[in-house]
């Protein structure tokens, strides 16, 4: 039994499919399914059920894709006590980060953080707060860049700014003639929201208590993937949504006239990176808090008389 056999049982079910599993660890489809053939030889059973589409491990196959999940982060953890000690930043980073946050800051930080770490191979992908848990807690991601906090024992969060939270409203809704909006003020049934799995939409619920609302009879409802989406709705179609702040800083003058601000306690959401408890690159942690706190504005890296809505 090796290492590598180990690695490539994981990477056929992470990917459900022997030529993916081979494109993830750069070798040829037949010699990932010689290495498992030797493998289910030694340990004298079948692993993985070939005849299901995608492939998944059998009953005692998910026992060892569970157990060799954690020989793999031992391993992991080796090399980053080495390269810690070392003081050495290199290696290659997977970070998840989630969709209302990566189009409006990965672009601030990330020419910047390459250029100084130039050792460093970054893996960077979207993936819903959900996904990007889950992946930390089993070693299929180093680091999140998410909306927190979470209080999970078996996670680090390390805070990094605290962004405020926006109405974006049409100019038909009610609410645009208000210089500022109170939370007790929005309606359901004109309010936009992001489809279940974001952080940001149980973020407004929440704030707006929408659980709590029985909501009257509504011809549509829309449950965005995005939030350009959810502004293109206010604009055609009317109503409001709520934006966290950075997503309105490439907003045209005419768009920041349908912004309006909440009253005080201005809610917030912290932004924060978060890994396994487990995770030892704290050097590399430290480096790319570092580069994401230099591009946010000054005022973000204090929550003083703001309320930090709950994830």
């Amino acid at each position: 039994m090796t290492l590598t056999q180990l690695e490539y049982l994981v990477a056929i079910a992470d990917q459900g499919h022997f030529g993916r599993a081979a494109e993830q660890c750069a070798v040829t489809q037949p010699s990932l399914s010689m290495q498992i053939q030797k493998l289910e030889d030694e340990l004298e059973v079948q692993l993985l059920d070939r005849k299901k589409q995608p492939t998944q491990p059998t009953e005692i196959g998910a026992l060892i894709v569970m157990q060799a999940r954690q020989i793999l982060q031992s391993c992991e953890k080796l090399k980053a006590i080495v390269d810690e000690r070392k003081n050495e930043l290199a290696g290659e980073i997977r970070l998840g980060v989630i969709p209302t946050i990566a189009p409006y800051l990965v672009p601030l930080f990330l020419t910047n953080f390459l250029e100084q770490y130039r050792d460093i191979r970054l893996k960077i992908s979207e993936q819903t707060t959900e996904s990007i848990l889950e992946k930390l807690k089993n070693g299929q991601l180093d680091i999140g860049l998410m909306a927190t906090p979470f209080h999970d024992d078996l996670l680090k969060e390390y805070p990094l700014f605290y962004e405020e939270l926006l109405v974006y409203v049409s100019p038909d809704n009610a609410l645009f003639k208000k210089k500022y909006a109170l939370t007790s003020e929005l309606d359901v049934n004109e309010l936009w929201l992001l489809e279940e799995g974001h952080c940001l939409r149980s973020q407004i619920e929440h704030l707006c208590q929408l659980r709590r609302k029985t909501a009257d009879f509504q011809q549509i409802e829309y449950k965005a993937g995005s939030l350009e989406t959810l502004k293109k709705m206010v604009n055609t179609s009317g109503g409001m949504t709520i934006l966290p702040e950075l997503a309105t800083h490439d907003f045209t003058e005419d768009q920041l006239e349908l912004v309006r601000y909440f009253e005080a306690p201005v809610p917030v959401r912290e932004v924060g990176l978060v890994t396994n408890k487990n995770y030892l690159k704290e050097k590399i942690v430290a480096a790319l808090s570092d580069e994401i706190r230099k591009v946010v504005p000054a005022k973000m890296l204090l929550a003083n008389e703001r309320s930090v809505v709950s994830v």
